[in-house]
């Protein structure tokens, strides 16, 4: 088995609150690490999406930047992105590509989060 094959106790927790993000509901890098029981993890949850997203067919889409703004600096990858969270009924401001937090935003309470980190 390689290295990266490996998951620490932590990608495992961040992988776990990524997937329970419900469609048309989003998350920050910062909250998903927060969610996990990591503070200031948000570049642990980059990492995370970016080897474990296919692996675990992680909804990608879901993660956003803090303040709502969709962070991938690749056009592409942005412009599927916003077509993902948009055809979970995400609106998505075409001015900056931002999503309005305060509509999307997930919040679990601490009962779902704990179920969340608790399941195999």
């Amino acid at each position: 088995m390689r290295k990266r094959d490996i998951m620490t106790d932590q990608t495992l927790k961040i992988v776990k609150v990524i997937k329970a993000i419900p469609s048309g509901k989003v998350l920050s890098y910062g909250e998903v690490g927060n969610l996990a029981g990591y503070e200031r993890a948000a570049r642990q949850v980059s990492w995370t999406l970016r080897t474990q997203t296919k692996k675990h067919d992680l909804p990608w889409h879901r993660v956003i930047g803090a303040g709502g703004k969709i962070s991938l600096k690749d056009e592409g990858g942005a412009l599927i992105q916003k077509q993902c969270l948009e055809s979970e009924k995400v609106v998505v401001n075409c001015q900056g590509g931002k999503v309005d937090m305060k509509v999307y935003n997930w919040s679990p309470t601490p009962y779902e989060i704990d179920r969340v980190l608790r399941k195999s």
